[in-house]
């Protein structure tokens, strides 16, 4: 399987952006081994998730999570901001590529 890169995934999900929106996604950020590229074709990719205000949930991340695996055909490591560990925030946070969805 090839792997992906900043703009294959981007591209991707901005050609995917009403199921994105089904889940109430605001916008994504990339960070990892992707963004920097150090990748493998076995990497996982790692992304962060902003909802539109009040609609995060349980339901909407999951569904999310399995809607991006079958879409970038990866095992995704998927956060919110705020479970971002706080020691590790503001390193990945200065790093990640977000664009809005």
């Amino acid at each position: 399987m090839k792997a992906l890169n900043k703009e294959d995934i981007f591209k991707l999900l901005k050609q995917n952006k009403e199921k994105l929106k089904k889940y109430n996604v605001k916008k994504i950020g990339l960070f990892g081994s992707v963004l920097r590229g150090e990748h493998t074709n076995e990497s996982d990719v790692d992304l962060i998730v902003e909802f539109d205000e009040g609609k995060k949930n349980y339901d909407n991340f999951i569904e999310l999570v399995f809607l991006l695996e079958g879409l970038l055909q990866r095992k995704i490591d998927l956060l919110t901001i705020e479970a971002l560990n706080p020691y590790m925030k503001p390193k990945i946070l200065k790093e990640a590529y977000f664009e809005s969805i």
